[in-house]
């Protein structure tokens, strides 16, 4: 039996209550009550326009809906296999639709002009829909000017133009009225019929003023977005059991992806928190060197091979730029200045303050990165994306720093701000690192320090066994001072450091089990022990969850893991999206959506699926 549709009356949407659509060089979230509440122009981390997602009365927003204040009933669903969100309203009186999508960029040079296409269509009965427009540039911060003119709307804020497009037939002027409500607020309603189709463009850095749009050009830029997104998913070589979830977590890896350079940020929001009212609100809209490392070879296994190619060019500017060792993160356009800034003028998604921008966290010292690196490269190699000599050279100079900094405390994956540690997770793809040098080496002839790399491999195996394993837990422990689990250590069969059925392997998993498993959702580390210098808790971590699914199915527990995979996916939004965390209540908290998360679903359908078919895990 069909769930009954909600009924809005929340001002404030759930996290989860939302669709992503983007043009790969920004994103938007659009809200099932009709609201585009987040969107940074012209880029992931540009400063915002649309942002009332962290505060409702000063982010600005782009609202449609049913007019009138009449009741409705509203669903959300992607046009198959696309990046096209289709709100529907179900009123007394008829049933509406928008149609939300970005026209994909597929120019490769980065442009200050993007396009929201909201195409309304009624498509039973007759809707009045009600347009609710209010920009608030620079994160609420810079005024703007407001101009309405007979085919639409400019927000003029100096340096930064928003173009509202009246789409319409050329006799239809009286259709719709747009007028200034004050605060720059623009409003504005159109009546439609059963079968008509008319709607919005909004547009930025767009030169002139507004022009009328005909809904056939609409229909135009649908098909080609249609197209595009048909084309690209036809890439996939995925053909197993979850083929709906994994398709749809690769086209919001692709979303997430800024084409000019490849870099994939981490999520497209800001200050989203992992507790209501707590501390814990970060800015993700950036590029980490591991997160886009997971997401590429996530993506690579699914067949998309461009992607993989772009971001080593990526890596490899990053490195020519600045040479030395890497930053954890960049900008998507490779510049590394992230100073970390709050916005005093905003109180949060529901009350949760501070609202961050930037990130500190960049000059953070993480060893782990150097082996996510190696390993993207290995497995692209392997898929027989070759690297090149220069390549292969800068992968020396990397790992002969690495070589001598390895064995040192860091801050480590979760980011701590407690100071730094000898994390296990550290150490352990540190080791990954040199592995994969060693086989790239041997394997491709490749010339290099081999005989000191697996000397280093090898010591680095010895201290984690020595010094990561705690006797008294019987576990692999998240540092070396201290009897505190962490999942992040899930991952140490997946990267070959220790056999899946190794018995001190299995009673790491088994303690896991027990200590951070909840009705299956994962934690980071246990809850109370507040191992990372800030105030608060949070939920469950889902990459941790997906990565508890990829660990049992690897140890040979495949009942208990496809039964936690599919309690997971229980856990998506109505669209197939993920935050970062989940809590008690089963809410997604934390910025949305997650990479991590995404990119883990991935592997875990894809080890699930072989281990079931009775094939070698690799």
């Amino acid at each position: 039996m069909a769930a009954t549709p909600p009924v809005f009356v929340d001002p404030s949407p759930a996290i989860a209550d939302h669709g992503l659509i983007g043009d790969l060089q920004t994103a938007a979230l659009v809200a099932t009550d009709g609201t585009i509440d987040w969107l940074c122009l012209p880029r992931f981390d540009s400063p915002s326009v649309f942002a009332a997602l962290l505060d409702t009365q000063r982010g600005g927003h782009c609202r449609i809906r049913p007019a009138g204040g009449q009741p409705y009933r509203s669903t959300q669903m992607y046009f198959p296999d696309t990046a096209i969100l289709i709100t529907r309203f179900m009123t007394a009186s008829g049933t509406g639709e928008i149609v939300d999508f970005m026209p994909p960029i597929t120019d490769p040079a980065p442009t200050d002009r993007h396009r929201v296409v909201r195409q309304l269509r009624c498509v039973r009965g007759r809707m009045t829909f009600e347009l609710d427009l209010i920009p608030r540039f620079d994160y609420g911060r810079r005024p703007h000017a407001t101009h309405v003119l007979t085919d639409g709307a400019v927000f003029d804020a100096g340096t930064e133009v928003l173009t509202v497009h009246a789409v319409r037939e050329p006799d239809e002027a009286r259709l719709a009225r747009l007028e200034v409500v004050g605060g720059g607020h623009v409003r504005g309603t159109i009546t439609l019929e059963a079968g008509q189709t008319r709607g919005v463009v909004l547009e930025s850095g767009a030169p002139g003023p507004p022009r009328l749009i005909r809904p056939a050009e609409v229909e135009d830029l649908f098909r080609e977005t249609v197209a595009f997104w048909h084309g690209w998913l036809a890439g996939s070589t995925y053909r197993g059991r979850w083929r709906e979830m994994v398709h749809r977590s690769a086209i919001t890896l692709k979303l997430m992806t800024y084409a000019p350079t490849g870099g994939i940020v981490a999520a497209p929001t800001a200050g989203l928190p992992e507790q209501l009212g707590g501390e814990r609100n970060w800015d993700y809209r950036y590029t980490w060197i591991r997160d886009a490392s997971f997401s590429v070879s996530a993506l690579l296994s699914l067949g998309f091979r461009d992607e993989a190619t772009a971001f080593a060019g990526w890596l490899r500017e990053r490195y020519r730029a600045h040479g030395g060792p890497l930053k954890i993160m960049y900008r998507v356009d490779g510049s590394w200045d992230l100073p970390e800034d709050v916005l005093e003028n905003f109180a949060g998604y529901r009350d949760s303050s501070p609202v961050r921008i930037g990130n500190d966290a960049s000059g953070q010292l993480q060893l782990d990165i150097y082996g996510e690196m190696l390993d993207s490269i290995y497995q692209a190699d392997r898929a027989g994306l070759r690297i090149g000599h220069q390549g292969w050279q800068e992968i020396v100079e990397l790992l002969e720093w690495l070589s001598v900094n390895w064995d040192q405390p860091e801050e480590g994956i979760w980011e701590t701000r407690g100071g730094r540690a000898d994390f296990s997770y550290g150490r352990l793809m540190s080791w990954v690192a040199f592995d994969r040098a060693v086989r790239l080496a041997t394997e491709r002839s490749l010339p290099g320090p081999v005989a000191h790399w697996r000397q280093t491999r090898d010591a680095i195996h010895a201290q984690l066994w020595e010094r990561g394993w705690h006797s008294g837990r019987q576990a692999f422990v998240q540092h070396y001072d201290t009897d505190v689990l962490d999942s992040s250590l899930l991952r140490m069969a997946q990267v070959g450091f220790v056999a899946p059925r190794d018995p001190n392997w299995l009673t790491t998993l088994d303690a896991i089990g027990a200590e951070l498993v909840t009705d299956s959702l994962v934690y980071r580390y246990h809850p109370h022990a507040s191992p990372d210098g800030l105030a608060g808790a949070e939920g469950t971590f889902s990459l941790c969850t997906f990565n508890y699914v990829n660990a049992l199915a690897r140890a040979g527990r495949l009942e208990q893991a496809r039964l936690v995979f599919e309690k997971m996916l229980t856990y998506a939004n109505h669209v197939g999206l993920y935050a970062e965390e989940i809590d008690v209540t089963g809410q997604q908290l934390g910025n949305f959506p997650q990479a991590f998360t995404h990119l883990s679903l991935i592997d875990a359908a894809l080890v699930l699926d072989a281990a079931m078919d009775g094939a070698p895990v690799g």
